[in-house]
């Protein structure tokens, strides 16, 4: 059996404009910032964080806070969502991406940052399933608990928008619930050497909301420390 990946005219269309694109970026801001990203090559990574977004095209972490090459390092999957620790030998593509930034890289920062319109939330309160999307279908589930919890606050009967708002913040406090069962993480907690945040990102205004655990709120990212 053979397989083509040769790209038709279209498809070469369009890779032609992400081509266009990097040389553009080649030009314009490789140019400029050229010593500090070589230096990043050099001195190698050092990021601030560990950011656990979603793999949703419309929310980019270094775009929505102006973050630099080296700040952050990304972690995306379908949800935002983290599995709860399960230390066999099996692939676990999260987990191994935060197993590298805590204990290598020693982040002192996590941050997992759902978002509005988020469709994974949305697959949840769907009623059919395609069966052949195994992987999808199982990954979901890790979106149940929230979506309980928003069903038990506002009712089956609440506006389908509301019971999304509702579970797209939700599901990142069990997220967040999901990631101190990882030993590491909860023991650099507990020695206040690593610091987690819960963030919601409104993608029609662009504002960051984060989780306040004192009050069990999400505030404005501006009011942080206030």
């Amino acid at each position: 059996m053979s397989l083509s990946l040769n790209a038709s005219d279209q498809s070469t269309q369009r890779l032609k404009e992400f081509a266009e694109g990097n040389e553009t970026f080649q030009q314009t801001y490789f140019k400029k910032h050229e010593a500090q990203l070589l230096n990043l090559v050099k001195e190698g990574q050092n990021p601030r964080a560990l950011f656990i977004g979603c793999s949703d095209s419309r929310v980019i972490p270094d775009l929505i806070i102006q973050s630099n090459p080296g700040d952050l390092f990304v972690i995306r999957n379908v949800g935002n969502f983290v599995a709860p620790y399960k230390p066999d030998e099996d692939f676990h593509s999260t987990a191994a991406g935060i197993e590298y930034a805590v204990t290598i890289l020693e982040v002192s920062e996590i941050i997992i940052c759902g978002h509005s319109h988020c469709g994974a939330i949305e697959a949840l309160f769907k009623t059919t399933c395609d069966t052949s999307m195994v992987h999808t279908a199982k990954w979901l589930t890790l979106g149940e608990k929230a979506k309980s919890m928003a069903l038990l606050a506002l009712g089956s009967n609440a506006p389908k928008e509301d019971l999304y708002r509702a579970t797209e913040h939700l599901s990142i406090v069990t997220q967040i619930e999901n990631l101190l069962t990882y030993p590491y993480v909860k023991k650099m907690v507990e020695e206040d050497k690593l610091f987690i945040h819960g963030w919601y990102y409104d993608i029609e205004t662009g504002a960051i909301e984060y989780y306040d655990p004192d009050t069990y709120q999400f505030r404005p990212l501006s009011e942080l420390g206030d």
